[in-house]
C-alpha cells in the first residue's frame, strides 16, 4: 500500500492505494499546532477502524501548500508507517510542460490536478478546483499548462462575510430553492452558491473566448464541485478524486520501483 497526502490550507486529504485501487480516503482539518504524534494517532485509529494494517505500507507521497506542516507529516509517515514519503516539489518528475512565467510559483496541488486530468481526460482542458481558493488551470491543445485564474474560495468567502458582520450567522453551503431568499440563511446561501456559479460561468466563457480554437473539456474537483456543477452548464465532469489519483500516479513514476 502507499499513502497519498494532499495538504491544503483548510483540510488534509488522505488516500490509501493498493495496486492502483483506492482502499480508503478521508480528510482531517489542517492544524499547524498538531504534532506528528497527534496526526499519527489519528491516522492509526482510522486505519484500524477500516481494517488496514499500518505495517503494510511501502511508500508515500505528499503534496503540500502548507510548508509549516511538511516536516510534521514526513515524520508522521516515518514513525507510524515506516516510510519516507516523496515530497512533491522541484526535481520531481511530472511530465507536465509548464508554459508560465515562473513554474516555481505554481502550487503543488495545481500541478497534481493538471497531471491527473491530462492523463485521464486528454486535452485541451480547463480544470477547476473548489478548494480553499477556487483555481482554474488551462491546458492547451499540446498538453501544456499555459496559466489560469485564482479566485477566492467558497468557504473563505462565507467566513469573511460572517466574520465581517455582526449579525449574519454561519450557514451550511447548500443550494436554496430560489434565488430570492425569504430569510437571512437563504439570502446568504443564494449569494454564495449562485454567486460562485456566475463567477465560474463567466470565467470559463472568457477563457473559451480567448482560446476560441480549442475544444475544451471542463473538469471540476474539490469539496464544493458538485454544488456548483449542478448550477452551471459549462462543467463536463466532476471528479472529486482527481488530486489523490494524480498523487498515486506521481508516486509510481518517481519511486525506485517505477
Amino acid at each position: 500500500m502507499i499513502i497519498c497526502l494532499d495538504v491544503g490550507n483548510t483540510n488534509i486529504k488522505f488516500a490509501i492505494f493498493e495496486d492502483d485501487i483506492l482502499k480508503l480516503s478521508f480528510r482531517v482539518a489542517t492544524d499547524l499546532k498538531k504534532t506528528s504524534d497527534e496526526y499519527g494517532g489519528q491516522l492509526l485509529t482510522i486505519l484500524a477502524n477500516n481494517g488496514l494494517n499500518s505495517a503494510g505500507f511501502k511508500g508515500g507521497i505528499i503534496s503540500s501548500v502548507v510548508p509549516q506542516l511538511d516536516y510534521t507529516l514526513e515524520k508522521m509517515c516515518a514513525v507510524y508507517l515506516k516510510v519516507k514519503p516523496i515530497m512533491l516539489g522541484p526535481g520531481i518528475k511530472t511530465g507536465l510542460n509548464m508554459r508560465v512565467d515562473d513554474a516555481k510559483e505554481v502550487g503543488a496541488d495545481r500541478v497534481v490536478n493538471n497531471v491527473a486530468a491530462v492523463r485521464k481526460y486528454g486535452y485541451p482542458l480547463i480544470i477547476i478546483d473548489f478548494g480553499t481558493a477556487t483555481t482554474f488551470n488551462v491546458i492547451d491543445d499540446k498538453s501544456r499548462f499555459i496559466g489560469g485564474v485564482i479566485a477566492p474560495g467558497i468557504k473563505g468567502s462565507l467566513d469573511s462575510l460572517v466574520n465581517g458582520t455582526a449579525k449574519l450567522p454561519r450557514v451550511e453551503i447548500e443550494r436554496p430553492k430560489t434565488a430570492v431568499g425569504t430569510n437571512t440563511v437563504t439570502n446568504m446561501q443564494s449569494g454564495i452558491v449562485f454567486g460562485f456559479a456566475g463567477l465560474v460561468e463567466y470565467i470559463v466563457k472568457k477563457i473559451k473566448r480567448e482560446y476560441s480554437d480549442f475544444e475544451f473539456k471542463v473538469i471540476a474537483t474539490g469539496g464544493f464541485s458538485e454544488v456548483i456543477a449542478n448550477e452551471v452548464s459549462c462543467i463536463d465532469v466532476v471528479d472529486k478524486l482527481l488530486t489523490l489519483e494524480g498523487l498515486n500516479y506521481l508516486y509510481k513514476i518517481n519511486s525506485a520501483e517505477a
